[in-house]
């Protein structure tokens, strides 16, 4: 499984995706982002699914940049180029891994600003190579394992968000992903660009650079529980609270 996320804020788009790569009994570490960057044209894939047909795609997807990325001048236009090489690759190998028991199943975050995109862009790319963007109301997506990872994005990021704060709610949620998924973990890959910058920023993280923010989390989050104001929820623990007990109407 993968964690890939992508923020869409209004200083800028944050990529953070996990490394782990799971094939049956064996774990090993690879990149799951793809950039492509010159002046005043900078953009990330991420992607997650099958290992084969992914890196099928971004190869395939790289032959075509070498001859048409500068007719590239908005974001979406890539998205729609990447989009078919993943339906070409599912063309290729999608009846094969069908009559081997696997769906083909490639999606992909694609983040940058181009030169005639007004400001960053964020989209989804589903398996079938269609797309949406990702927008103000709901400004974060997530592919792979999403479920543990969502609530506290949820709850604590709107599109006003600083950069710096969205990265640390990337982190936590990368970090809510960690401890409860196996196939999900360190080193993580972060990549930010700022509004009308152009500049991808690239970072690797290991759990040694990151394990005291999450030991920070964790205590912060039991000292927070123990000052609830939970007087009333509490009255479950006195034997002087009237018991009201359901009985089966039937």
């Amino acid at each position: 499984m993968t964690y890939c996320l992508g923020i869409f804020s209004k200083e800028g788009i944050i990529g953070l995706a996990d490394t782990r790569i799971t094939s049956g009994s064996e774990t090993t570490t690879s990149k799951k982002v793809y950039t492509v960057e010159r002046d005043k044209h900078s953009y990330f894939i991420m992607t997650s699914g099958l290992r084969s047909v992914r890196d099928k795609a971004i190869t395939y997807f790289s032959e075509v940049i070498e001859d048409q990325d500068k007719e590239f001048d908005k974001l979406y236009k890539a998205v729609n180029k990447f989009g078919q090489q993943v339906k070409r690759v599912a063309e290729e190998d999608g009846k094969n891994l069908k009559e081997s028991g696997m769906n083909f199943n490639l999606y992909a975050i694609v983040g940058g600003q181009l030169e005639n995109d007004n400001q960053p862009k964020l989209y989804l790319l589903y398996p079938q190579g269609n797309w949406i963007e990702i927008g103000e109301g709901t400004p974060f997506v997530i592919i792979g394992n999403s479920g543990f990872g969502t609530p506290i994005l949820k709850r604590s990021l709107t599109y006003n968000s600083s950069l710096d704060f969205a990265l640390k709610s990337a982190f936590l949620s990368f970090d809510a992903t960690r401890i409860s998924a196996n196939d999900v973990d360190y080193p993580i890959d972060a990549v930010v660009l700022r509004k009308d910058e152009f500049d991808l920023i690239e970072h690797r993280f290991h759990e040694k650079d990151l394990g005291h923010i999450a030991d920070f989390w964790i205590s912060k989050l039991r000292a927070a529980i123990d000052n609830l104001p939970a007087d009333t929820l509490n009255d479950a623990l006195s034997s002087d609270t009237e018991n009201i007990t359901l009985t089966d109407a039937s």
